[in-house]
Parts: structure tokens; sequence; C-alpha cells
């Protein structure tokens, strides 16, 4: 067993759970919520909080502010907890309860933004908060996960070889697209560094704008994005997916039912890769990964809620063979 002194020293990597026996389909997930922080967010928080630290610009002095619609801010109040910074996480409304009452049982601080930018959306309003704030006072400092290297790097490093070393024959892989650092980590990893072809399918929202369609309204936090990630590069990425929400909570419910609870992210890519693999693997011959970000108890009080799915998508939300039940509660 390992022996750690800090959170960040402890990250699960060779966790999967085959999902033939519940979807029919030949793919692993690769299970990302077994740490400290609950997440994947905790590689990249660690990646760029190091990096600032080599390069001076994180001081005993420093407040760390970023904006995260929730598991970076975890990750990060996790980190500064361990390292003794101040942290500040400003998020929106579509932030989990869970993931605030997390950060500020770490010693964090969270602003919440109320109103939407005009063009840019929460998102939008949540940069700008953080951009204002970091040049009225020269001690809070943005890592800026949105446009970061350090983020993509902390994929390059870890998750992409960690994928290799368990699947030398993979063909396919499945990963969520939010800032895209995951997404860009990993597809920069296999087309440069594996000894194969390995075709990278991102998943994407229905109403984000990360690939250039019309924005919409999006409940579920982590992926999908009012403005264009400057870290993505299409150029590495051989095929996008965008996922209604309601398909996503259909695939979360449909792996609860199997002992499986996960987050709305990973409900969202197992949407998509099991479409992908019916139309091209009919045989189950191909070797496929999915990337699971977190576990499902952040959303309790939404995804697995029933009045919150209905008020938002209407009874059908529910009317799928395949949910569970899900308590009444108010």
């Amino acid at each position: 067993m390992p022996v750690i002194r800090i959170p960040q020293d402890f990250n699960e990597e060779s966790l999967y759970v085959d999902l033939r026996p519940i979807f029919d389909q030949s793919l692993y997930l690769k299970c990302e919520g077994f740490n400290f922080a609950g997440s994947i967010k905790l590689k990249a928080a660690a990646e760029m909080v190091n990096a600032a630290e080599r390069a001076g610009v994180l001081t005993p002095r420093s407040i760390l502010v970023e904006s995260s619609s929730g598991n970076l801010g975890v990750a990060l109040a996790t980190i500064a907890a361990s390292k003794g910074y101040q942290f500040l996480c400003v998020t929106d409304s579509r932030c989990n309860l869970s993931a605030r009452r997390l950060m500020e049982a770490l010693g964090s601080q969270v602003h919440i933004v109320s109103e939407p930018h005009i063009s840019g959306g929460f998102l939008g309003a949540r940069l700008a908060y953080v951009e204002a704030l970091c040049a009225s006072d020269d001690r809070y400092v943005s890592l800026n996960q949105h446009s970061n290297p350090h983020n993509w790097k902390a994929h390059y490093g870890t998750t992409a070889p960690a994928i290799a070393r368990q699947f030398p024959d993979l063909d396919v892989l499945f990963v969520g697209a939010g800032t895209t650092g995951t997404l860009m980590g990993c597809a920069r990893w296999f087309w440069e560094r594996h000894r194969r072809r390995v075709r990278i399918v991102a998943v994407d929202s229905v109403g984000s704008v990360t690939f250039g369609t019309p924005p919409g309204r999006r409940m579920i936090p982590g992926l999908g994005t009012s403005v264009r990630p400057a870290l993505l590069d299409e150029s590495y990425i051989d095929e996008v997916i965008h996922v209604e929400e309601a398909d996503a909570i259909r695939a979360c419910h449909r792996l609860a039912r199997r002992g499986f609870l996960f987050g709305g992210s990973t409900g969202t890519v197992v949407s998509a890769a099991t479409e992908w693999l019916e139309r091209h693997d009919p045989g189950r011959e191909l070797t496929a990964v999915a990337i699971s970000p977190d576990l499902g108890e952040r959303y309790l009080d939404t995804i697995y809620q029933t009045n919150w799915l209905q008020d938002l998508y209407g009874e059908e939300v529910l009317d799928s063979a395949e949910l569970a039940t899900v308590s009444r509660s108010a």
C-alpha cells in the first residue's frame, strides 16, 4: 500500500470497468475519480500549481483564484490546503452544492456569479470576474485552466501513457471536451508517441460552442463551454460527437442500476461511445476506452434526483426502462 504525505501524491491509474455486461459493447471505462479530490482534475491542478511555483508566479503571499464549474475548484482547494495557499473559486449557479461545500470545508472561498456574460455566458462572466480581480490586486494569481498548457501536459505525461500501457492495441479513445485539457493531452500523446494509430473521438454536450455549434442551455457541469477553449487544436481529433443531456442522464442511470455511480460527464462520454460503437463495431472487435472524469456522489441532488430531472427535462426523461428508481424528496 502507498504511504503519502500530501493528497496529490495519490491517484489511481489502473482501474477500468468493462462495460460489455451493461451495454453489450466492447468498451472499457477508465475511472479517474479515485483520488482525494474525487476527479481527473487533480492531475491538471497539480501540474499547473507546480509549474507556477517553478516559474516563481506563486509565492507565499499569493492567493489562487480560478474559474471552475466544480471539479477543478475542488482539486485546487485540495492542493491549496496541502500547500498553505489561500484559494478563491469563482463559479456559477450550475456548480453542485456538494462541490461548493467541499471547497469550503477545505478552507477555500467560493464566489458565485449570478448573471451570464452577454456573449460568453456564465463562463465568460466568471473569467471576467477573475480578470478584474487579478488586475485590482497583485496578490491574486490565476492559473487559467482554459489556456494554460500545463493543463494538457498533465495528461500527456500521465493519463495517455497509462492507457497505452494497459491497452497497447487500443483502437479508439473517447474523451470528453471541457477545457479540452484531457482531450488535447491524450490526443497529442497518441498522435506523437504511440506505436500504432488510435482514433480520437471527442465528446461534447449539445449547447456547447467548443466545436463551432450553436450555444444552448446546458445544466450539467463539466463538459461543454460557452467560450471556445484556447487549448483546442482540432487537427489532433478524428471525430466529434455531441450528446443531448437527456441521453447522458439515461446512461448515468443505466450504470447506476448495475452499481456504478458516475457523474454527468461520464454519462455523456459513455452515451457517445456506445452509440459510436453500435455503428462502427457491430462485431465487437475493436478495443475501445472511454475516460470517466469523476464519480456520482456530487450529483445526487441533480442528475439522480427525480424532481430536478422532471423540472428541467420533463417526465419523458424518466420513462426509459433503464432508469433507476430515484428519490422523490423535495
